[in-house]
């Protein structure tokens, strides 16, 4: 199984930026299309970004122009640049394949991502 690690999350004020980082384990992670997911409290998980093996990426419209996912296959890892931060952006974060395999794919900690004045 392939199991992930985030990390990166934190406080910041609405306009604000963070960057979150994964580190993914198995050599299998090269061949997979990994995603960025949050879940805000009382919320479904919802899947905010996506990214190839070869680097093209989709955005959820609501984060489109502001975060930017992008991954390195030598280390297995994917990252998730966010820009201009709402307070509806406030969630825990994780990262895992894209669509998920249940039995196959651990979810992680999550990183809490928190954008409140």
């Amino acid at each position: 199984q392939v199991q992930f690690a985030e990390s990166g999350g934190g406080l910041v004020q609405p306009g604000g930026s963070l960057r979150l980082s994964c580190v993914a384990s198995g050599s299998i992670f090269r061949f997979l299309v990994m995603g960025w997911y949050r879940q805000a409290p009382g919320q479904e998980r919802e899947l905010v970004a996506d990214i190839t093996t070869g680097g093209p990426a989709t955005y959820a419209d609501s984060v489109k122009g502001r975060f930017t996912i992008s991954r390195d296959n030598s280390k297995n890892t994917v990252s998730l640049q966010m820009n201009s931060l709402k307070p509806e952006d406030t969630a825990v974060y994780f990262c895992n394949t894209n669509p998920i395999r249940a039995g196959y794919d651990d979810w992680g900690q999550g990183t809490q991502v928190t954008v409140s004045s």
